[in-house]
């Protein structure tokens, strides 16, 4: 839908009209806006296929419109109507060139009948009036009666940029990308699990120079494996593979069986370089330096990460920047060209944003399946600007919202904030960096409840693998500052060895959580979430509801989610349903069935009792049926 305000000096009637095209197209589609009263104009367009897209308004005078009128009236008050004719015939004529050239020898004919004053007003009067002239001369302008407001920029994305459910791991956790090795039986598992999209984290060479041990140790042994994200050493960079998780023929082959089992492959962007990285010795022109000539390490004081240099994004010349962006660019079109159509970007805030603003059109322009996370942990004005210069979606602050007031500010916000329309939640509880709030130490109860909310809060959310093993161990006993939220025996700087067969797994779990998401076509946009009071201010009531008319050859689709946010104590309360917002009327009796447990229970009117048992359940997912 797009509305205008349309004004003019002219005080006839105007017109207006919505021209809309894609952005590689050369002519513009254009329908009529209706007016809505006022000043305001309405109408609308579908931008139904993915990329860039524009709209513009072209308002203009209704010239004949208002002469047709004019003349109409005079003739009801009986007044000389011969100047009139022939002004009607001028108007006409004006607009003769602009009508369709069908419709031009009817047109040609009005204008004779007009200027003839051998024929009784009567006939000059119907020519003038006739409903083909009118219906010819419908959105017919006069250029010289007409503007045009400035272009729109519509950027339509497919699904997976508004929703998915990821799973992110380290392939060399499980042995690499051969067939047969326990990254393809890990796959499975996730497939299995309803995850869409399982995201790697950096696949390419390792640093040798300062390379981290343990716990991010200055001192590495000759057997510790280093930080995936100090990216590159002699054999290769950003467009290559470790050797240890084998060869690109054997990536293709993964990538091609994930997309057998429904998951798309998300690789990690990342656009810093170890010591080692081919790039420090072939262009040092796109590293910065410190007084004394040597390469600056990344670095956020007090942190300092010795294996890694970051890139200078405004090297002196500008042939040198535009060397490096395009060489950024390079690394997206080889990926791209192995079937990688997802990417998560790893600390964007920290490069320029023109950059992104210049890259990702980039990119979408020739390839606009491509969908961008960004891993932009920083404050609201950035995050926004990286999702106005394309990012198809963002991490958010959902990991640092525990308290249910917190969490209900928070998703109003995302949800029907004045960002809501550009910028898309991606929830995550954990990353590898970030162990926090009720996980740290955390039971399994406060990762099924951080898990029920994240996903059921978003269309997007994802998890860090481990979570299903409840994996809860802090590297510091803080809860604070950044480096309190690490975990201990950190991924990141060593192998992992899980037991994902134990019997506490939480696999099963988080597959119902899916398997409810991927079921429930009102859960699919956050735009539909809607808050209700419950008595307990540790509980959460929020329901999605779409109509019969939106879901084709579907029924009405309501879900109230009902989460304990403190989740390791029993509460017994009373929820009170906007029934409006469920579609309801106020004293319907309708059922419920708890998706998580198969529970079913009749409930009758707004108000309703629940129980809320660590022992038995930390929510409820209902799905909700009139009667």
């Amino acid at each position: 839908m797009v509305s205008a305000t349309v004004v003019s000096e002219w005080r006839g009637p105007l017109r207006a009209e919505l021209q809309f095209r894609r952005d590689s197209d050369t002519q513009w589609q254009t329908t009529e806006m209706a007016h809505a009263g006022g000043s305001r104009y309405e109408g609308t367009f579908t931008a139904n296929t993915i990329g860039v897209h524009a709209f513009r308004v072209r308002a203009f005078a209704d010239v004949y419109g208002a002469w047709a009128r004019d003349l109409a009236v005079r003739a009801d008050a009986g007044q000389a109507l011969d100047v009139h004719f022939g002004d009607g015939a001028s108007v006409i004529e004006n607009l003769l060139d602009h009508a369709p050239a069908a419709d031009q020898s009817r047109l040609v004919e009005a204008i004779k009948s007009l200027r003839d004053s051998r024929c009784s007003d009567s006939v000059r009067l119907a020519a003038g009036l006739d409903d083909a002239a009118a219906a010819a001369l419908c959105g017919v302008v006069d250029p010289g009666a007409a503007c045009v407001s400035s272009s729109v920029i519509v950027r339509c994305e497919r699904e997976r940029a508004v929703r998915g459910s990821w799973y992110e791991m380290f392939p060399r956790t499980y042995g690499g990308f051969a067939e047969g090795s326990q990254l393809w039986d890990r796959l499975r598992v996730v497939a299995d699990s309803g995850f869409d999209v399982v995201y790697l984290a950096p696949i390419h060479p390792i640093g040798i120079s300062n390379r981290k041990g343990p716990g991010n140790s200055l001192i590495a042994g000759p057997d510790d494996p280093g930080c995936p994200w100090a990216i590159g050493d002699p054999s290769g960079g950003h467009d290559s593979i470790h050797a240890d998780l084998g060869t690109l023929d054997e990536f293709d082959h993964f990538v091609a069986g994930a997309a057998e089992m429904g998951v798309e492959i998300a690789l990690d962007f990342a656009l810093q370089c170890s010591p080692d990285h081919p790039w420090v010795s072939e262009h040092p022109e796109w590293f910065a330096r410190r007084s004394d000539d040597s390469i600056r390490f990344a670095e956020n004081p007090p942190k300092t990460y010795e294996d890694i240099y970051p890139l200078n994004f405004w090297p002196e010349s500008t042939s040198d920047r535009e060397s490096l962006w395009n060489a950024c660019a390079d690394i997206l079109e080889f990926w791209i060209t192995h079937s990688i159509k997802v990417f998560r970007v790893d600390n964007p805030h920290t490069k320029p944003v023109a950059f992104w603003e210049w890259l990702i059109p980039e990119i979408q322009h020739r390839h606009p399946e491509v969908v961008f996370l960004a891993e932009a942990f920083t404050g609201p004005a950035m995050m926004h600007t990286l999702a106005e210069v394309g990012f198809s979606q963002s991490y958010t602050y959902f990991t640092w919202r525990e308290s249910a007031d917190e969490l209900r500010a928070y998703a109003e916000e995302l949800a029907h904030g004045p960002m809501s329309g550009i910028f898309r939640p991606n929830l995550w509880p954990n990353t590898p960096d970030i162990l926090n709030g009720p996980l740290r130490n955390g039971t399994e109860a406060d990762f099924m409840s951080r898990a029920l909310l994240a996903a059921t809060l978003s269309p997007s959310w994802g998890i860090y693998s481990g979570y299903e093993l409840c994996e809860n161990e802090p590297a510091s006993p803080g809860n604070t500052a950044p480096e309190h939220t690490e975990y201990r025996h950190s991924e990141k700087y060593e192998i992992k060895h899980r037991d994902h067969l134990a019997a506490n797994s939480l696999m099963g779990w988080l597959a119902r959580l899916n398997r409810i998401r991927s079921d429930h076509e009102s859960m699919h946009r956050m735009h539909r979430l809607r808050f209700h009071w419950a008595e307990d201010p540790n509980v959460l009531a929020y329901s999605y509801y779409v109509r019969e008319d939106i879901i084709p050859n579907g029924a009405a689709d309501r879900v109230l989610v009902i989460a304990n946010t403190k989740p390791n104590q029993a509460i017994e309360t009373t929820v009170h349903l906007d029934m409006s917002e469920l579609g309801l009327a106020q004293g319907a009796r309708f059922g419920v069935v708890d998706e998580l447990s198969g529970h079913e229970w009749v409930w009758s009117g707004p108000s309703n009792y629940v129980k809320l048992d660590p022992a038995e359940r930390v929510g409820h997912i209902f799905a909700i049926s009139g009667e």
